[in-house]
This record gives structure tokens, sequence and C-alpha cells, in this order.
């Protein structure tokens, strides 16, 4: 796993008065609830209000995704893990995630912090959690790419 060329964020994120949902998969709760942790610590420090909700799996996270938009939601931080396995589901899962929540951020105008896990195995997302001895926090890393896409969005819109 290479962190190298990862943005370092400069300055801390006023989020006050941005709408966030946090949904996150059910699927690897350790890693799950390791990101969970990492984006909330990120939204509350910012100061942006915000919820969590949980999906079956990443598959779900697209349709709840713009039903959070649809209910007045300024960003979504989507939360995955999709672990390989020996069939071609991992492939199906992942492109079918990706692409889905891509159609709904576009669609919706607003952004969506990608924190979906693509594992070969469950190290990797041990290593990328944000828990104690990992090596990255992806679920801070989206909330962070969520609130600073949204506060963007709004500059550009004036």
């Amino acid at each position: 796993m290479s962190h190298e060329g990862a943005p370092q964020a400069s300055d801390r994120v006023d989020g006050t008065g941005l709408n966030v949902v946090i949904i996150a998969g059910t699927w690897h709760d350790v890693i799950t609830n390791g990101m969970i942790a990492g984006a909330e610590r990120v939204l509350n420090a910012a100061h942006a209000t915000h919820r969590l909700v949980r999906v079956p799996g990443s598959f779900e996270l697209a349709v709840a995704a713009q039903a959070a938009f649809a209910g007045g939601a300024d960003a979504v931080v989507a939360l995955g893990v999709i672990i390989r396995g020996g069939t071609p589901h991992f492939e199906y899962v992942s492109a079918a995630t990706t692409n889905g929540l891509t159609r709904v951020a576009l669609d919706a105008g607003k952004p969506i912090g990608f924190g979906v896990l693509t594992l070969d195995d469950e190290q990797q997302g041990l290593d990328r959690a944000g828990l104690e001895g990992s090596k990255e926090d992806k679920g801070a890393e989206a909330a962070d790419a969520a609130l600073r896409t949204a506060l963007l969005i709004k500059t550009l819109r004036g």
C-alpha cells in the first residue's frame, strides 16, 4: 500500500451549516466502524451537522446516497468494504458501487466522499481503517473530501 502523494490537509475546514450523511455498509464491522469513527471525528471538528445510516452492503450505498440528497443532504460520506474472493463477485460489486455513487453525485451535483475500500484481504482494510496501528484513515479522508468539495460547490454556485 502506498500513501505516497496523498494530499496533506493544511487547514481545518469549517463545515458549519453543512448537512452531511454518513452511509456505511454493515459488512466487516471492525474496519467499517473504524472508518465511521474517523469520518465522525472530521465532521465534528468541522462543526458540520451529520448523521449515520447503515445499509446492508456496499451495493446499497448509491441508492441510500440518492435518498440522502433528496432529503436535503449537502454531502454524503459513503463507507464500505469489499474484499476479493474466489469469484467474480468482487469485480461486479466494486464496479457497480463505484459507478452508482458517481452517477448519484453527478445527478445531484453534490459530493460523495468515497470511502469504499476494495481489498485483496482483511489486513489491507485494517491498515486503512483509522484504527490504532492503522497506516491510513480512509473514513477521515472521505469526510474531509466531502466537506471540502461541498464548500467549493457552494462557492462556485455563489
